[in-house]
């Protein structure tokens, strides 16, 4: 037996597969978008893949389990609540899957959303490991407020978070302490608030350090879980969607993409610019955002602009312009790529910030945080700040007054060069706007 766990750091985002030698066949659960890594992990072993789990529809990335399925004929499962319209078996409560000497039972455990199942993998007759989706996480537990107006079963995320207290105490917490955890997320995803470093954990391991597996009230649980959690990205309900019905294969899409030289300057157009800040601010088009090709860029792209609005896609190289397309497809966004180019002028500029004068008389500017809430709060940095989170900034970047120069800021420096680009071309020439950038962290207590 052998279990490989897969990662996608820039969406903090677990996929597995469990092989059997006595049977030569493996089980995927819950694959990333690109399934080329569990087809190599399969040609490896000389193995065929003849299953496909979906613990519930993902919110933060689109799957691969349909096109997977066309290209190895493998059965995917997934629960019968989650109303799936692609080819599909139901796997709920005590239902069981054969691999050669494996046996995979599921076990239903709602809260993170009503239709999320985990995966108990029972060897040699006993409990070895349990696939938690996105129930449980190490350190933590997931966010029940992504569902209360979308897929095919809908709840109030109180009473989702009633669930997930159950789900917890009365399907997980009962398996033996030596039964290893393996998360469908880790640090760093938005499907949780609090999850630690590890990729994997047990059972014993999570009772003693997991905050939602101590010994609380029903109602102590569900006010600390719906407490302080982050933002829910624009385009979580439409992945849940895109899951329901099974993505397209994703090479055929990305053909569809248009490769262009140049794009033509239209009103309202959304540029997304994903050079170097540094290259950015010395030249770009009229109407650029700045979000650089980063280890959040996919999150950003669907948290700044809406699912289905079209957009250009501009890089630096062609590599890096592949490499930013691919990274829309993992969202479901690469359909509204109105067209994509590498891209090296610009007429548009943005000065530095006068630092010295910035520190000196900080009361000459008005500042835009564009940090969450919940970080604001663990660490202010500027007193009279206005805190705009950069998910809302462009729809309410006409709340910022342009009486004083501007200067926008975030926790390290991606963020707000996001942000200053947004406020500067809607500010235009009434004002000057500045980016905070990395100087940020002179300011921090």
């Amino acid at each position: 037996m052998d279990i490989q766990q897969f990662e996608d750091k820039g969406l903090a985002q677990y996929a597995y597969a469990i092989y059997s030698e006595k049977a030569h066949e493996i089980i995927v659960i819950d694959p990333g978008r690109d399934i080329s890594p569990y087809l190599e992990y399969a040609k490896g072993l000389h193995a065929k893949i003849t299953g496909i789990i979906e613990t519930h529809p993902h919110a933060d990335f689109v799957s691969g389990h349909l096109e997977l399925h066309r290209v190895t004929g493998a059965t995917v499962y997934c629960s019968k609540r989650t109303g799936a319209a692609y080819p599909h078996v139901a796997f709920d409560d005590g239902m069981r899957i054969m691999l050669g000497d494996i046996v995979l039972k599921a076990l239903n455990t709602p809260g993170h959303s009503p239709d999320s199942i985990s995966v108990v993998l029972i060897y040699g007759g006993e409990p070895r490991a349990v696939f938690t989706g996105d129930t449980l996480f190490v350190g933590d537990c997931g966010r029940p407020d992504l569902r209360e107006h979308t897929g095919n079963l809908t709840a109030s995320r109180n009473e989702l978070a009633k669930q997930m207290y159950h789900s917890l105490r009365e399907k997980l917490m009962v398996l033996e302490d030596d039964v290893l955890v393996y998360p469908g997320h880790g640090a760093g995803t938005l499907c949780g608030k609090s999850l630690g470093d590890a990729d994997s954990s047990t059972i014993g391991v999570e009772k003693v350090s997991n905050w939602s597996l101590q010994p609380l009230s029903e109602p102590e649980f569900v006010t600390a879980l719906l407490a302080q959690q982050p933002f829910i990205p624009k385009y979580f309900p439409y992945d849940v969607s895109v899951n329901r019905e099974g993505a397209p294969d994703l090479q055929p899409s990305l053909d569809k993409v248009k490769i262009t030289a140049a794009i033509p300057e239209e009103e309202n157009m959304i540029v997304i610019d994903t050079r170097p800040q540094s290259v950015f601010k010395q030249g770009h088009l009229p109407h650029a955002i700045n979000l650089q090709n980063g280890g959040k860029f996919e999150t950003w792209l669907g948290s700044i602009v809406a699912p289905r609005t079209p957009y250009y896609l501009l890089a630096e190289n062609e590599t890096e312009l592949w490499e930013v397309i691919r990274k829309t497809a993992k969202i479901g966004y690469e359909p509204y790529i109105k067209a994509a180019v590498v891209y090296t002028k610009g007429t548009v500029t943005m000065a530095p910030l006068p630092l010295a004068d910035f520190r000196e008389h900080p009361e000459h500017y008005t500042i835009i945080d564009v940090r969450m809430a919940s970080e604001i709060n663990d660490e202010p940095v500027f007193s009279d700040a206005i805190a705009i989170p950069l998910d809302q900034l462009r729809e309410r970047v006409s709340e910022i007054p342009a009486d004083k120069p501007v200067v926008v800021h975030c926790a390290g420096g991606y963020r707000s060069a996001a942000g200053s680009s947004i406020v500067a071309d809607a500010l235009k020439d009434k004002v000057p706007v500045y980016d905070l950038g990395e100087a940020v962290k002179r300011f921090l207590q």
